[in-house]
């Protein structure tokens, strides 16, 4: 209850663009009238960003401008809005949903039985009704009927009872107002048509319509829980302990929020590993499946990088800590998830936009049909009420609610099983309009771990300068000419420029480390180095006082580069690659893949022109790139994709990631996509089929209440089943 909250100020975190960001469970949400009702009260708060709600798990991403409005203005909102929240804790929205399972199946229980009680009397009242019933005993079978559906309603209703009353309470409305107006009129009639000894009551279609109502929100419940399957088993990777080594030696279990970087943790065999880290001491092997995508068992030795969330799974190893609490691989994959689960794509606001029309539009079709068939003479009064009470639940739009929404988290959730992780909301409706696949080649097509060549003939003392500079590196081979050197910090005033490589004052004198052209390289001394290894990539060092020094790399293909290259080409995509790489270094990796097109020595600039060469002739294209030179290309693509091992700039420019060492995830992230897109679309048509068809032959009069309500029901099911199908191909 957010009024057992004092602080609300202490369950938010700080954004590094000064901003403030709270995560929050929010109780009575039904629909996505709820969801929308949310996200634009919130929105019109002076101050407030962004404020995103997930409608599979209830959970509230806000961020905030301090100093404009703060954590309890955002929650006294909420309250204004008709909705209680509390901090979001996965346990505890576990909880309430098992309890609100259960409620669901009560209330189904209560209202089927009680429904097959008054159908067996509305049998003897129909039968007699052809025959010869006595008034006296219909009536009678009428108010038994009456004394079993008037508790049921009263205790099988309240899930939607509840919400419409909330709704109403704030002066706004939801999918539930229309569904209790229907079930309070149809009772109201009945009750009163019984009292008049009338012929006819509707005692059995008020408790069936309920029941059936009931079997939906079941089902619905059920469903959404499944859909999240994925994103419950990353947040069960993440450990609230580990086993610390002390200074003597001894070891202590503590909260991670108490493990901070440098310290040494114990991990013992079966367990996951809780932190990001080094490997000290001790040799195991990691099953790193759900949080890589690896399924191999990893060796793993000293010096060797372990993540948390893997699972330990033969001998002890002594791990020290890079990251605990905040900045863990695991973390990263998390948010990624419940961002892409967050997310709008272009359909789901085309449907957030209908689903805030339902509302006049549902109530003025009721209201219209009991008008016209009453005061047109077509039908008497409580006949023309039970046509418009049955519009009035016909034309609920939760299939329309419904159907992208589950889209996208069942297609999110396929990604991630695959190892790709999605940032952007209409990520998935541009991958599926790719034509085009653009790649660099450094640390996308090849391995982010470069081999140094020639180590024994280099220089040691010029290896540690140039190592030195570069660890201000971002790049691939900087980073791998950085660990082969053993590099001790980077000089001050190091900077990195993109596309060309790193520039330092020391000592009075200007080094610099990366391009040829950068470093002002000879030729003659490029083409003698490519005699010696004609594949090789290379790093270029000018140290200012001395002759400058050429450092050359073999990069190997990820494992599958080929396999993937192949697959692309016969799903019919264009294949480019644009590097900032040497011609030969280019080539040759081309001709391995089979990629005609392809282009070396580029800056960031090039890259992007070239994109837009691509734009200019009608392409679709798709980035795949990870360095910080691909940054920008990476933004201007259509949309793009990193592979994890990218820099956190190129993972910001990036739409999506994708985890392991293999390139596979980028056909399966475009397959997957293409798939999701035509669900999306045909629940859309499903959805507008649905109406089209159904509330003409309602307003005609050709459906009751509860053919309504299966009606109604059945479409929200079947748009959800159609995203389910997605899991079968």
């Amino acid at each position: 209850m957010s009024g057992a909250i004092r602080d609300w100020q202490a369950f938010t975190t700080p954004k590094p663009n000064g901003g403030a960001h709270m995560d929050l469970a929010v109780e009575g949400i039904t629909c996505a009238a709820c969801m929308s009702t949310i996200e634009h009260g919130l929105a019109t708060l002076p101050g407030v960003a962004h404020a995103r709600l997930n409608l599979t798990t209830h959970r509230l991403a806000v961020d905030w401008e301090p100093g404009r409005v703060d954590a309890d203005a955002v929650v006294r909102r909420l309250e204004d809005l008709g909705y209680r929240a509390h901090p979001f804790d996965p346990a505890r929205r576990t909880e309430e949903e098992a309890a609100e399972e259960r409620e669901l199946y009560r209330a189904m229980g209560v209202a089927g039985f009680a429904a097959m009680n008054v159908m067996l009397l509305s049998v003897s009242v129909w039968a007699g009704n052809v025959t010869d019933i006595e008034p006296a005993t219909r009536d009678l079978f009428h108010w038994i009927s009456a004394l079993i559906a008037l508790p049921a309603v009263a205790f099988a209703g309240r899930p939607f009872f509840r919400s419409a009353w909330r709704a109403l309470r704030h002066l706004r409305s939801n999918m539930d107002v229309p569904i209790s107006i229907g079930i309070w009129l149809t009772l109201g009639l009945s009750v009163f048509q019984t009292m008049r000894s009338a012929q006819h009551a509707y005692f059995d279609s008020v408790l069936m319509l309920l029941f059936f109502l009931l079997i939906g929100r079941t089902l619905d419940h059920g469903m959404r829980r499944r859909t999240r399957g994925v994103a419950e088993n990353v947040a069960a990777l993440r450990a609230i302990t580990a086993v610390k080594c002390l200074p003597d030696g001894s070891l202590r279990e503590v909260p991670l929020s108490r493990v901070d970087p440098g310290d040494l943790v114990l991990v013992r065999p079966g367990e996951h590993v809780s932190v990001d880290g080094v490997v000290r001491d001790g040799i195991s092997e990691i099953d790193q499946s759900l949080v890589t995508g690896e399924t191999a068992l990893i060796a793993t030795t000293p010096g060797d990088r372990v993540y948390a969330g893997t699972l330990n799974v033969s001998g002890s190893l002594k791990v020290q800590v890079t990251a605990a609490t905040e900045g863990t691989l695991l973390e990263e994959v998390n948010r990624l998830l419940e961002n892409a689960s967050q997310a709008k794509s272009r359909y789901m606001r085309l449907a957030d936009r209908a689903a805030r029309l339902y509302a006049p539009v549902v109530h003025s079709a009721a209201i219209l049909t009991f008008l016209g068939w009453h005061f047109s003479g077509g039908l008497p009064g409580a006949e023309a009420l039970i046509v418009a009470v049955s519009v009035l639940i016909i034309t609920c739009p939760c299939a329309l609610a419904l159907a992208i929404p589950v889209v996208q988290v069942v297609s999110s959730g396929l990604m991630f099983s695959k190892g790709v992780l999605i940032h952007s909301g209409d990520a998935i409706e541009r991958l599926a309009a790719v034509d085009t696949i653009v790649f660099d080649k450094t640390g996308t097509l090849t391995l982010a771990e470069p081999v140094l060549l020639d180590f024994a003939g280099v220089d040691r003392a010029l290896l540690r300068r140039a190592g030195r500079l570069a660890s201000a590196s971002h790049h691939p081979l900087g980073r791998a000419l950085a660990e082969a050197a053993r590099a001790e910090a980077p000089p001050d005033s190091a900077r990195e420029i993109a596309g060309s490589g790193v520039e330092a004052k020391v000592d009075g004198r200007i080094e610099r480390l990366g391009s040829v052209g950068f470093c002002g390289i000879a030729a003659e001394l490029v083409d003698e180095l490519l005699a010696r290894h004609p594949r090789a990539s290379i790093v270029a060092y000018a140290p200012g006082d001395h002759a400058p020094v050429l450092f050359a790399f073999r990069q190997g293909l990820r494992v599958d580069a080929a396999a993937t290259a192949a697959r692309l080409k016969k799903l019919g995509y264009r294949l480019e690659i644009l590097s900032g790489d040497r011609a030969e270094a280019v080539s040759s990796v081309a001709r391995e893949l089979g990629i005609e097109t392809w282009s070396a020595a580029l800056r960031p600039a090039d890259k992007i022109a070239r994109l837009e060469q691509l734009k200019a002739a009608g392409h679709r294209v798709l980035m795949v790139g990870d360095g910080l030179n691909d940054a920008p290309a990476l933004a201007a693509a259509h949309v793009s994709l990193s592979p994890v091992t990218a820099v956190h700039l190129a993972q910001a420019a990036a739409d999506a990631v994708f985890l392991g060492d293999r390139l596979a995830p980028v056909a399966d992230a475009l397959a997957i996509a293409r798939r999701a897109r035509a669900a999306m679309v045909e629940n859309l048509a499903v959805s507008v089929a649905y109406n089209l068809i159904a509330v003409p032959v309602a307003v005609a009069g050709f459906v009751t209440p509860l053919m309504a309500a299966l009606a109604m029901s059945g479409s929200s099911v079947i748009v959800t089943l159609n995203a389910l199908r997605l899991k079968l191909k």
